[in-house]
């Protein structure tokens, strides 16, 4: 199974390619961007070099990957993941947006629309999500997707701002997922 085009209500996910390669150098040229993973801005070289390992991790497990967010009139919004975690059938829900389109629900959107299709289409058994434990903005991204609190832990990476507390990592497995999506939210009938 080829990695799909998926859409929401406001976007459309592209599959990664090479044709959106400055669209990455672009995204990765905002430090605060990447405020949270490098604690500053990437250069080109290093775009580069990340752009080839997404892409060839989302050549190993049919259906995940990574895919380029556009909103309406071709707007790039950022690049949504959905690569395989490192176990099988568990794969790892991450976003990165363009500070434009931050505070705007687009992260909430996409990983949930990533959560659909790796449960309902990739089969994954589990999902999983990480970030710095400071950075709750993306920590309210992942509660609000479905995703619940597991565990704090201290990786052994360069020291940026915040790193003293540590990552976190939050979780749903299909079988969550499936409740999950079948509750109505308060409010709908």
């Amino acid at each position: 199974m080829p990695q799909p085009v998926l859409r929401t209500e406001r976007m459309i996910l592209l599959p990664l390619t090479d044709e959106h390669l400055e669209l990455e150098v672009e995204l990765d040229a905002d430090p605060e961007v990447l405020r949270y993973l490098d604690g500053r801005a990437r250069t080109r070289e290093e775009v580069v070099e990340y752009h080839a390992k997404r892409m060839d991790l989302g050549r190993r497990v049919d259906g995940l990957g990574y895919w380029v967010a556009f909103g309406p009139g071709d707007d790039f919004i950022g690049v949504m993941m959905l690569p395989p975690a490192g176990e099988e059938s568990v794969a790892e829900l991450g976003y990165r947006l363009a500070r434009r389109h931050w505070r705007r629900g687009y992260a909430v959107e996409a990983s949930r629309e990533l959560l659909r299709h790796g449960f309902e289409t990739a089969r994954q058994s589990r999902i999983i999500a990480q970030t710095m434990t400071v950075n709750a903005g993306s920590r309210a991204v992942m509660a609000k997707a479905g995703l619940r609190y597991q565990r704090t832990f201290f990786p052994d990476y360069p020291p940026i701002p915040g790193s003293e507390e540590g990552e976190v990592e939050y979780a749903i497995t299909r079988d969550e997922w499936l409740t999950l999506s079948r509750t109505p939210e308060p409010g709908t009938t």
